[in-house]
């Protein structure tokens, strides 16, 4: 539920983290779903869009199905630590989020246009958390690739903080930062649920839109 409180995980800072590694994770050439890589390059024109909103499986699921998104990644982001095995990053040593990864042409979709889901599909009140998943992983998160998108992300949370407000609930814990990192998760994380259709989910409700009277 949107405000429900409990002690938040501590972030770690980046003397502490963990090494990590070299090497890349390795990860299928091909989108599960889309068929589309799951590494760059880019089609020329297509832009980045890096989310946390809690579990990623649940998160990379509601992307790939809107249009203009030419594919979709599980990975890890906004810590320290290089290339993290998923153990790591839920020891709450690497610093970084469950995040999922959006590539997609911005004539059809826009960055904006993806923060509508991002918003709707978890609760941006709770910190470190999303409902029984706790930890510094599952922080609600905007990761943004240019000046652009910093500035978008933030009037967008403004926004729905209206919205918020309006309904009664508490003040949105969302960070907004520049994207520094992004590495592919495992294997076995990408497109989880088209692989495991009733594995686990924690998104899909919608306690306030983001428009509307």
């Amino acid at each position: 539920m949107f405000g429900r409180s409990r002690p938040a995980p501590t972030m770690v800072t980046p003397d502490q983290a963990l090494p990590g590694r070299d090497t890349p994770l390795p990860v299928p050439a091909a989108h599960f779903v889309l068929g589309t890589p799951l590494s760059p390059p880019w089609p020329e024109g297509h832009a980045l869009t890096v989310l946390g909103m809690g579990c990623f499986w649940g998160a990379e699921r509601i992307y790939w199905q809107l249009p203009g998104v030419h594919t979709t990644f599980a990975g890890y982001a906004g810590g320290s630590t290089p290339n993290p095995t998923y153990p790591e990053v839920c020891s709450g040593r690497t610093g970084h989020a469950e995040v999922v990864a959006v590539v997609h042409d911005p004539e059809v979709v826009s960055f904006v246009d993806l923060l509508v889901p991002f918003w709707e599909n978890h609760d941006p009140t709770q910190v470190m958390r999303q409902g029984n998943d706790v930890g510094t992983q599952y922080r609600s998160i905007i990761l943004t690739t240019d000046d652009e998108q910093q500035v978008l992300a933030r009037e967008s949370r403004a926004h729905y903080q209206q919205r918020l407000a309006a309904e009664g609930y508490g003040s949105i814990a969302t960070e907004i930062a520049p994207l520094q990192g992004l590495y592919h998760a495992e294997a076995e994380h990408q497109q989880y649920l088209a692989k495991v259709p009733g594995g686990y989910c924690n998104h899909g409700f919608c306690q306030v839109a983001y428009a509307g009277g």
